[in-house]
């Protein structure tokens, strides 16, 4: 499944690095090598690996963030005068 994820057009450049990471590693490659391949922290190769190993293809998706969601910029006041 990650394989169509890196083809698709819509897929977002994050998954498809995780996915190149999978795909990476299932391939049998170190995870040193697979942080030189494809010029990524060796701490990354990791973290996706370990995620990807215990949560399958769910934890290649952004898990939610701990605090208040950010409202967006507030409006621009304009002062007449």
């Amino acid at each position: 499944m990650w394989e169509g994820w890196l083809r698709r057009r819509t897929t977002a450049q994050a998954l498809a690095q995780r996915s190149r990471i999978v795909g990476e590693c299932a391939d049998d490659h170190s995870i040193m090598e697979v942080s030189r391949r494809l010029r990524i922290a060796p701490d990354t190769v990791r973290t996706w690996r370990r995620r990807f190993l215990g949560k399958g293809l769910d934890g290649l998706c952004d898990e939610c963030r701990p605090g208040v969601p950010s409202r967006g910029r507030s409006p621009t006041r304009t002062w007449n005068g």
